[in-house]
C-alpha cells in the first residue's frame, strides 16, 4: 500500500471514529434531558421539552395521580435541579412535571404498600406514562431501584412549614400557591459574599427592602440577594417592568 493510500485510510478511520462519537454523545444526551434551573419559588411559567409544553400548577391543593414511578441517579448527582438546587441522590427528592417546586408529595407504592414522603424540586421524567422520577434514595426506600419501575399513587401534601419543639423541629404542610404569601424579586445570587454586599448596597439606593438571604446547597453556599416585599403575586408582577427598566432583566420574583 502506497503512503498516500495509508493516509486515506487513517483519514477515513479518524472520522467514522468521530463521527461514532458524536452519535453517541447526541443519544446519551437525549435520553438524559432535563430542564435548565430556574427559581424554586418563581411563579410558574410554561416550559418546552423537545415538542412539548408543560404549565407548571399554580398550586398543588388537591392534587392526587396515578400511574408509574421511576428513578434518577448518580448520572445527575451533583447537577443542578430544575429548582437551582443542586440534586442530591441521597436527599428524599422527585421530578414532576407540572406540581410546583417545593411542594411535598406522599408516595404509595402499590405493588409493596410502602409510602414515602419527597420534595419536588425538579422536573420530570419525561417518559410516556411516567408521573414522578425519585432520587435513589427515595426509590429505594420505596423498593423501586431493583425493577426500575412501580405502579404509584401520589398525593400532594403542600409546602413545608417547621415548628421546633424542644425535642425535635416537626414539619407540617400548608397548601402550595404562588398567589398569595409574602413574594420579593432576587436580583441576583453569589458564592463570594461580598460580591452580594455590593449589589445589596446599590440596591439600597434606590429600593426598599434590598436583603441577602443565605443558602446552603450542602456543597456550596449561596448569598441570594432579593429586594421589594409583596403580600401578593399581583402586587410583585406590577413592580416587574421597573426593575426590568432599571436593567436588572434577570430578576424574578420568589417566595419567602
Amino acid at each position: 500500500m502506497t503512503a498516500f493510500k495509508k493516509r486515506q485510510v487513517s483519514f477515513f478511520i479518524f472520522w467514522k471514529f468521530l463521527f461514532i462519537c458524536s452519535l453517541i454523545f447526541l443519544i446519551a444526551y437525549g435520553c438524559s434531558k432535563r430542564v435548565l434551573p430556574s427559581s424554586s419559588s418563581e411563579h410558574p411559567k410554561p416550559y418546552k421539552v423537545g415538542k412539548k409544553w408543560y404549565k407548571p400548577l399554580p398550586h398543588s391543593e388537591g392534587f392526587r395521580q396515578r400511574g408509574k414511578a421511576s428513578w434518577y441517579g448518580k448520572q445527575f448527582h451533583g447537577r443542578k435541579t430544575a429548582s437551582g438546587e443542586i440534586y442530591n441522590m441521597h436527599a428524599m427528592t422527585a421530578a414532576h412535571k407540572t406540581l410546583p417546586l417545593g411542594t411535598y408529595v406522599r408516595v404509595h407504592n402499590l405493588e409493596n404498600n410502602r409510602k414515602i414522603e419527597v420534595k419536588i424540586n425538579d422536573r420530570g421524567p419525561f417518559v410516556r406514562g411516567r408521573i414522578i422520577d425519585l432520587s435513589y434514595k427515595a426509590a429505594k426506600k420505596i423498593g423501586i431501584v431493583g425493577p426500575g419501575t412501580t405502579k404509584v399513587e401520589i398525593v400532594a401534601l403542600g409546602s413545608a412549614s417547621y415548628q421546633k419543639t424542644k425535642k425535635e423541629t416537626e414539619r407540617s404542610y400548608v397548601p402550595g400557591d404562588y398567589y398569595t404569601g409574602n413574594f420579593t424579586f432576587q436580583v441576583g445570587a453569589f458564592t463570594n459574599r461580598e460580591n452580594a454586599v455590593k449589589l445589596k448596597q446599590k440596591l439600597d439606593r434606590k429600593y426598599k427592602n434590598a436583603h441577602i438571604v443565605t443558602y446552603n446547597s450542602g456543597y456550596e453556599t449561596f448569598y441570594r440577594v432579593r429586594v421589594g416585599k409583596f403580600s401578593s403575586l399581583e402586587e410583585a408582577i406590577e413592580h416587574e417592568n421597573i426593575l426590568i427598566k432599571d436593567g436588572f432583566e434577570g430578576a424574578f420574583i420568589v417566595a419567602e
